[in-house]
């Protein structure tokens, strides 16, 4: 018989196979759990981008479990299968100090992108509103987990914040409705863990968050016998939905496809700064910017590519200059 269990925020920001399960659960069964967002409540919607200086960095990235899966053993895979996310009507993006792209890395931007930053969102009606600069910003929120991960099979107390083998923070923004990701069990039961929880994110999360937010994360989970992957895997079927009508793009070319994709950043960060402070551009483009590997076969140059959406831009105006830029 599949039950069905509601998790509330029992979190931990460390991977760690030595964890205590907080709710043990059969092939099959569905759970509802709460992820707390990125901060950890250390912001919320009256925050201010001095509150961004006051974090305490061992609490952020919390993840809720691990959940225990019956009888699951090393060798096996987890299918977890997102059925429904409940936001609670507002979300953060951040630039923070050290963190990011483009830390410490300037190049041709015209201004200071180091930080702090912060954003407040607010959603209505599935869209995330804000200002940038003198520009109205509507995003069409497209919830996912950030991270997703089973417990790692090495000992000791990993950091949440870089992917590994196991999952982790994966921030693969198609891991939203109708979603199925699949994880390796390293040890048994599995132990498995999710959070960092987005309204909305670009590919490449450019400037090192998205629309933060907490949320309540319904999914299903099944066990999958002796399938002996030992990486990750995903099936999405909501890519059309993820895509926009109209984009102004900028390649990055390079021998080295990291500076590539830095260039294509700071080409969008450029042509948005006519709009609103490069701060601003930068968070906005990690929102909303996808990026993408055109090429890999034209040695000695590869060319990765930013592409942003015009529809998330509500001024008209604006978006007609978008359209035709260069010429303004």
């Amino acid at each position: 018989m599949v039950e069905k269990y509601t998790l509330h925020a029992i979190t931990h920001n460390v991977w760690d196979n030595s964890l205590e399960p907080v709710l043990k659960i059969r092939s099959g069964d569905e759970v509802e759990l709460e992820s707390k967002e990125a901060s950890n409540g250390q912001l919320n919607p009256a925050s201010t981008a001095s509150d961004i200086t006051k974090l305490d960095f061992s609490k952020v990235n919390p993840l809720t479990g691990p959940i225990e899966i019956e009888d699951a053993r090393p060798g096996d895979m987890i299918e977890i299968e997102y059925l429904d996310f409940k936001h609670e009507g507002w979300g953060w993006t951040a630039v923070i100090p050290g963190f990011g792209l483009l830390a410490n890395d300037q190049g041709n931007v015209p201004n200071d992108l180091s930080g702090p930053a912060l954003k407040i969102w607010k959603v209505k009606d599935s869209i995330a509103k804000t200002k940038f600069g003198d520009l109205d910003v509507e995003v069409p929120i497209r919830p996912f987990t950030g991270e997703v991960g089973t417990a790692p099979l090495y000992k000791g107390k990993w950091s949440t914040i870089p992917p590994r083998e196991n999952g982790g923070n994966l921030d693969i923004k198609y891991l939203g409705v109708g979603a199925k990701v699949y994880l390796p069990v390293f040890v048994k039961g599995g132990l498995l863990s999710m959070g960092d929880t987005h309204l909305a994110q670009g590919d490449g999360e450019v400037c090192g968050t998205a629309i933060e937010a907490p949320m309540k994360v319904h999914v299903r989970v099944k066990l999958l016998r002796n399938v002996g992957l030992s990486k990750p895997l995903f099936k999405a079927s909501n890519l059309k939905e993820t895509t926009f009508k109209e984009y102004i793009a900028y390649p990055g070319i390079s021998s080295n496809l990291w500076d590539a994709t830095k260039e294509a950043t700071k080409g969008i960060i450029n042509i948005l700064s006519n709009f609103m402070s490069p701060i601003e551009a930068y968070m906005l483009a990690s929102v909303a910017m996808d990026l993408k590997i055109s090429e890999v076969v034209d040695a000695p140059n590869w060319v990765v590519s930013a592409f942003f959406p015009l529809d998330i831009i509500a001024d008209e105006s604006a978006r007609a200059k978008l359209r035709n830029y260069p010429v303004m």
